[in-house]
């Protein structure tokens, strides 16, 4: 953190006033920003940035309100949880999502929740075709749609247990100081989803590595695996509702 800005934070923890607070908003928009573009990703046409940005603002400025730069926490790590989580909540609050396509995702989860509790892995998309009474090809088409409610995304915020909150992406680091809202049973759903992730096939891992981590986007991932982004974001579905479906296994 530069000098300037540890200046308005000592400022704002002093005396919190809204001359400060806005000062604070304006340094970290760019970091709505960078979470509105990861939400945006797969969504339709008719979800608009801008209305995705301004979501976001109000989750900056509730932790803006809570955050405390005497504990020395990184601010960037405390806010991306929160704004993700008030755009989500707000994208949710306006139900723009079909029921047709809300009932697929919900038939999906529940099949790939009853293979991973039969099977102990992953489920090949023939087999959860199978269970479903689909085809494959059916089975795809309906992952593509699912993927598009943004339902199924690692950077989604499950709650924990006790007011804690966690992304599934943040499990997947190797994070090396303790986060304001770490707890007990953070942590241990922290491992348990580090466990899970090795029971991925090995081409669902690889995407999850280069959307998550090397910031690729889909088209890109697509070049390198020699496939289209179409099918990058089917597999990338696929990968997070097993992560989901192992979740609950373990909390039932």
């Amino acid at each position: 953190m530069d000098q300037d800005v540890q200046e308005l934070w000592h400022r704002y923890a002093r005396t919190p006033e809204s001359a400060t607070r806005e000062q604070l908003i304006l340094h970290y928009a760019p970091l709505v920003k960078y979470v509105a573009g990861r939400v945006a990703v797969g969504m339709p046409a008719n979800v608009e940035h801008a209305d995705l940005v301004s979501y976001g603002i109000f989750g900056l400025m509730d932790a803006i309100e809570k955050f405390d730069v005497f504990k020395g926490f990184k601010f960037e790590t405390y806010a991306i949880t929160r704004i993700r989580g008030a755009i989500i909540d707000e994208l949710r609050s306006v139900d723009w999502v079909p029921r047709s396509v809300r009932a697929k995702a919900r038939k999906l989860e529940a099949a790939v929740q009853k293979l991973e509790s039969q099977l102990r892995r992953s489920p090949t998309e023939e087999e959860l075709a199978a269970e479903l009474d689909w085809t494959v090809d059916e089975l795809q088409e309906s992952l593509a749609k699912v993927s598009m409610t943004s339902m199924a995304a690692l950077d989604e915020v499950l709650d924990v247990g006790e007011g804690d909150r966690i992304s599934l992406v943040d499990t997947l680091q190797d994070i090396s100081t303790v986060l304001p809202e770490d707890s007990y049973d953070e942590l241990e759903t922290k491992d348990l989803l580090r466990h899970a992730i090795t029971r991925l096939t090995e081409r669902e891992q690889t995407v999850l590595g280069l959307y998550y981590f090397e910031g690729m986007t889909l088209s890109q991932i697509g070049d390198v695996l020699g496939v289209t982004e179409s099918r990058i974001c089917q597999i990338h579905t696929k990968a997070v509702l097993s992560l989901r479906a192992k979740l609950v296994a373990q909390q039932a």
